[in-house]
């Protein structure tokens, strides 16, 4: 395994960061009383799916395919586990996933935990997640200005991008004002509840738009959240015309967000670069007129740098 540091989590940045007042105030608390949680906000964990079916071309390798789902199966809910609870969560018989699991120990990507005996993933399995940041065009491009509006704004500044019905979260400078949330790289949030989702959604095609929206359930994670198609969609109207969208409580109790698009050589758009300003600090109009211009400026910043794929 390599031992050098990925470009997004240098330390430089963060340390200017620190040295650096903002060049905004912090708004007041909002008005209206908070929303009530239906639930404790819990870090997005995609449920492993069902084991593939082979393709009918015949290429399909479906030994391949049942090792990868093993290692989707591990997640903050399920961090050890027996070989029979491997094969549930994996969906496949036991006598597949102890196949999947024998090779991948092998391999060096799960081992057993030395006190339970259980099976635990391997820092091995970084290496995978690793190789993708270390050659992503979008994080190098992107670093620099991230670490500027964190400074800028006193609030942690990420990038993402999408997978399937979610963001992914690429990069992060994280605010050295204040105590940030731990969202770490490779958090997922869902589309339709989140700034960067909706700034993403807000620059495709309307039908392409809807039909993502489509693709899962929209569950309510707070009393505030948006959870209709069609309720989101005019918030994707709104965003094309202010070019940054919002997110107040939808996703977590406490935490607003503001997220502009970013796009490649071509126009096309490819991710999303947000701030998260906590209610305890931020009201959303005080937010929206300080922070979404930098939020903007910092996107199009980005956009410039990036390549045409």
């Amino acid at each position: 395994m390599r031992t050098s540091t990925a470009r997004y989590r240098s330390s430089e940045p963060a340390a200017s960061a620190e040295a650096a007042a903002p060049s905004t105030s912090p708004g007041t608390p909002p008005a209206h009383p908070p929303v009530a949680a239906l639930s404790a906000p819990e870090p997005e964990a995609p449920a492993a799916e069902p084991a593939p079916e082979p393709a009918a071309d015949g290429l399909f390798n479906l030994s391949l395919a049942k090792g990868l789902q093993v290692l989707r199966a591990f997640n903050a809910a399920h961090r050890s586990m027996t070989l029979a609870e491997i094969a549930q969560a994996a969906g496949m018989t036991k006598a597949s996933a102890q196949r999947s699991v024998h090779t991948l120990q092998a391999l060096g990507y799960i081992g057993k935990h030395p006190s339970t005996r259980r099976f635990v993933l391997l820092p091995r399995v970084v290496e995978l997640g690793f190789n993708y940041l270390d050659a992503h065009p979008m994080i190098s491009a992107a670093h620099t200005y991230l670490a500027q509006l964190a400074r800028q704004s006193g609030e942690t500044a990420t990038l993402s991008e999408p997978a399937g019905t979610h963001m992914v979260y690429l990069a992060q400078v994280l605010t050295t004002q204040h105590i940030p949330v731990l969202t770490p790289v490779g958090t997922q949030v869902p589309l339709y509840a989140s700034s960067c989702g909706r700034a993403y959604l807000s620059q495709l095609p309307a039908e392409a738009a809807r039909a993502l929206l489509q693709q899962a359930p929209m569950p309510a994670r707070t009393r505030a959240t948006l959870t209709t198609v069609d309720a989101v969609m005019a918030q994707l109207a709104q965003c094309q015309q202010t070019g940054y969208a919002t997110n107040c409580e939808e996703l977590f109790l406490g935490d607003m967000g503001i997220a502009a698009p970013v796009f490649n050589a071509r126009g096309v758009v490819v991710g999303a670069i947000h701030l998260a300003p906590p209610t305890s600090r931020w009201n959303m109009a005080d937010a929206q007129q300080a922070l979404a211009p930098l939020v903007i400026e910092c996107a199009r910043a980005v956009s410039q740098l990036l390549p045409a794929d």
